[in-house]
């Protein structure tokens, strides 16, 4: 396994791969989410390649940069294991020279939400997988669906901008629980912990209704917000049923709608949700 830390060095040695490659872009710190999105691309592709990048412009100013997790070696030896490729480590002055100005802003999918609450990261994250695809350039990128309205954003900028990529979306993994594999779960204490598995039992409870022949979003989404209130110490900041293209709410519900929440245990804010199949 190769690793390269500059964009010159890496370009020269993609030269000697020339079929299908899957790449697997990260912030690092990986867990089997992380690793289930590798597997489905060693199944898919001949090559397989990581990035493992802790990406500065999709942080706000009072968010977790400087402490995000980060275990750069354990990640290596876990990628080496599952026959990666090469993986890019790049650093933010290697992403990011003096000078550098440009963004992408991917327009209204990128408004509501996550972008109404974290002004600025998607166009972080828009601008940053871009540079990755020019870099790497792959015929295959994998992401988790546990980001769903980033699956969205990036969905629709490889449509608008002509990026010859496929975008493939891997199912959220989750502990024997059911909380979300998620990096910043390495944040909570053993209490917050139990507190979390909260968000995947709200969305089950929707799940449930559903299935009984409830179509109201609205009912719906008063029944997670009432799951969660069962846990007062956590703290909401949206739930949401809405279209998985656009991410605008619903008002009657659709085959693939994504249910999906953003909420606060502690100081740890998580995300998770699921998507509707009649």
């Amino acid at each position: 396994m190769q690793v390269y830390s500059s964009i010159a060095a890496l370009r020269a040695g993609r030269r000697s791969f020339t079929e299908k490659l899957g790449l697997v872009p990260t912030m690092g710190f990986l867990h089997e989410g992380h690793l289930s999105l590798v597997r489905r691309a060693r199944a898919e592709c001949h090559t397989v390649a990581v990035s493992i990048f802790v990406n500065p412009t999709q942080f706000a100013a009072d968010e977790d940069l400087d402490r995000y997790p980060r275990a750069l070696e354990r990640d290596l030896d876990l990628l080496q294991k599952e026959g990666v490729a090469f993986v890019f480590t790049p650093t933010p002055q290697e992403m990011y020279p003096p000078g550098f100005a440009t963004s992408i802003d991917v327009g209204p999918v990128a408004q509501p939400l996550e972008g109404a609450l974290r002004p600025g990261h998607f166009a972080g994250v828009a601008t940053v997988v871009t540079k990755l695809f020019n870099i790497v350039q792959p015929t295959h990128a994998y992401f988790g669906q546990k980001d769903a309205q980033q699956c969205a954003v990036i969905r629709h900028m490889v449509r608008d901008l002509d990026i010859p990529v496929q975008i493939v979306i891997g199912d959220i993994v989750r502990s024997a629980d059911g909380l979300a594999l998620s990096s910043r779960n390495a944040y909570l204490n053993e209490t917050e912990r139990s507190r979390a598995v909260m968000l995947s039992t709200a969305l089950s409870a929707a799940s449930t209704k559903i299935a009984a022949g409830e179509r109201d979003p609205a009912r719906l989404r008063a029944i997670i917000r009432d799951t969660l209130a069962r846990e007062p110490a956590l703290v909401v900041d949206y739930v949401s049923i809405a279209d998985p293209l656009t991410m605008q709410e619903l008002d009657h519900l659709i085959d693939g709608a994504v249910v999906s929440l953003a909420v606060r245990v502690g100081t740890t804010r998580l995300l998770d949700n699921c998507v509707i199949q009649f």
